[in-house]
């Protein structure tokens, strides 16, 4: 018996890799032939179920071993587990493909805010794309956005690395707190904070930071990385709204906030390019509260952007309270946020994604302030809590309103600081979350139709108490009015956006200005458009019927 990875190629070309070991003999006979036995080539040859034509999938061990060669890029995670028989679910993955051609390649999309809605348009297709300049890559939807958040993130904790001199021991003390932390009887909502206290960095230290040049977290990081996020991306139901596409969008609209407040030099990873050689590392780090001294902040504020929406049911809190679902019954309000938070930081606490913990983190306090930071970050999404909302206005008040005397004589202190940080990052995600009515036309109108499916959709299964066809036009005009246009105006009057604060205001009255004009006939569009899509669908059924057949 040895080891090895056996290869098995079907007429029909499907090709599976198990890695382990197998038993080889000679078979005797008329005609005599080596033959390899065991679990190894059973495992083999019942993957070729699950398998695609043309594509080479791979168990979890061959995976790891090319991982540990340092070929963590010959592989993608599969976005679900695959049950094979006699194994159950387990997690496989394809090799990427590559073209053999010596001709000259050209250069691969790069998803920014608007080119991530267009990559994005093609439901379910393929599209050829450069991999790492060294061979075309076939990539679906789901795998795109994939990359391009592994890019975003990857870019991040290359400066939480860089930021304490590349170091990313693996630091077993910590094992005990990440065991006991976000664990208990308290909810995620009872572990909200007013001011969440950022680390400060002295001059000195700023100027010293290890440039992300010379940083690399490891090939084993970025593989957790990568199949952290394709875990992620399987999590997210199939909403018409509430998707992993929605969550990249979201990313990419906070990529670009912190980007005009975090905008410095090459050291940075989300440096855009207006030059800004008069403002060092210092100034900018007062300037932006803390925020931009401090790359974990960054990070958590992107990461909480991926998993804010996972496993969205698809209604809102208040439908899941009525319905009394099991997650209600646990967290009582804020649901889908606390339940996002919960299952993603269960699943980053495991033991598989350890190394990836290490480059996030290196000591207590700074893995209790990441918590802490996902915890008010997923928080600040839910937009009708009307406590949460009141405290985040009085909150607001106490921070940039100069009208009052004590506020004023509070402005330089580390809280007032802190409280300053703490309502810019929520603002930030929050106008994140809605930044398609921020942005051009053709972007608002896409999601606005998305969303309008997504609740007209929970109306037809009998998951609403109206029909919501027949106030969606005022309905967007007071959402803007009273929600969208405020928050905008708030993204200037923070003080550390710049010229985004008056690009978001100006699309979202532009929007507004257009959705007057154009709103009716969408709504009459987008309901013709939902009957053609779901002909099978009969008027709302027993509400009691889809609680007893949904469970969340």
């Amino acid at each position: 018996m040895g080891n090895c990875a056996t290869m098995l190629s079907y007429p029909h070309h499907l090709f599976s890799s198990v890695s382990g070991q197998v038993t080889a003999g000679v078979l005797r006979g008329e005609r005599s032939r080596f033959q390899l036995f065991g679990d190894t080539m059973n495992t083999a040859a019942r993957m070729e179920s699950s398998g695609e034509r043309s594509r080479i999938q791979v168990s979890q061990v061959t995976a790891s071993l090319l991982l540990e060669a340092g070929l963590a890029r010959w592989i993608i995670p599969r976005s679900t587990k695959m049950f094979v028989k006699g194994k159950g679910k387990m997690q496989t993955y394809w090799v990427r493909k590559s073209s053999r051609s010596n001709k000259p390649k050209a250069s691969g999309p790069k998803l920014e805010m608007d080119t991530l809605e267009e990559t994005a348009e093609t439901e379910g297709s393929s599209e050829r794309t450069e991999e790492d300049g060294n061979g075309i890559e076939e990539m679906n939807k789901t795998e795109r956005l994939v990359e391009y958040n592994v890019e975003v993130l990857t870019s991040l904790l290359e400066q939480i690395v860089g930021s304490r001199g590349g170091v990313t021991n693996r630091i077993q003390t910590l094992s005990n707190a990440e065991k006991n932390i976000g664990t208990g009887e308290r909810t995620v909502l009872e572990e909200f904070i007013p001011v969440i206290p950022l680390k400060r960095f002295d001059t000195k230290e700023l100027e010293r930071r290890q440039r992300t040049t010379n940083v690399d977290i490891g090939a084993e990081a970025k593989y957790q990385l990568r199949h952290y996020i394709s875990t992620i991306a399987g999590m997210y139901p199939d909403n018409a709204f509430h998707s992993f596409e929605h969550a990249s969008h979201v990313i990419a609209s906070v990529k670009k906030l912190l980007a005009r407040i975090v905008n410095i030099d090459e050291r940075n990873g989300l440096a855009a390019s207006i030059p800004t050689d008069s403002m060092n590392l210092a100034e900018l780090a007062g300037h932006s509260y803390g925020i931009t001294s401090d790359p974990l902040t960054q990070f958590t504020v992107v990461f909480s952007a991926l998993i804010h929406d996972v496993d969205h049911p698809g209604v809102p809190n208040t439908q899941l309270v009525k319905e009394n679902t099991r997650w209600a019954q646990i967290y009582k309000k804020s649901v889908a946020e606390q339940k996002s938070v919960d299952l993603a930081w269960d699943m980053l606490m495991s033991d598989e994604y350890a190394a990836l913990r290490a480059c996030i983190y290196q000591t207590e306090e700074d893995l209790r302030r990441f918590r802490q930071l996902v915890v008010n970050t997923v928080l600040a999404t839910d937009i009708v809590d009307k406590e949460l909302q009141a405290l985040r206005k009085a909150r607001w008040e106490m921070a940039f309103s100069y009208s009052d005397p004590a506020a004023r004589s509070l402005d330089h202190c580390a809280e007032s600081e802190d409280r300053k940080a703490t309502i810019v990052i929520e603002h930030l995600i929050q106008a994140s979350d809605v930044s398609h009515t921020m942005q051009h036309w053709h972007i608002y109108k896409k999601w606005n139709e998305r969303f309008f499916m997504e609740c007209y959709g929970a109306f037809k299964e009998g998951r609403a108490d109206s029909d919501p066809s027949k106030n969606w036009y005022k309905g967007e005009i007071g959402f803007f009015d009273y929600y969208v246009i405020p928050l905008a105006r708030k993204l200037g009057s923070c003080g550390v956006f710049g010229v985004s604060s008056h690009e978001y205001l100006n699309y979202a009255m532009a929007n507004r200005e257009e959705w007057v004009r154009e709103g009716e006939a969408l709504v009459q569009q987008y309901l013709s458009k939902f009957k053609e899509q779901n002909v099978h669908l009969k008027s709302p059924v027993d509400p009691l019927v889809v609680v007893q057949l949904r469970d969340y």
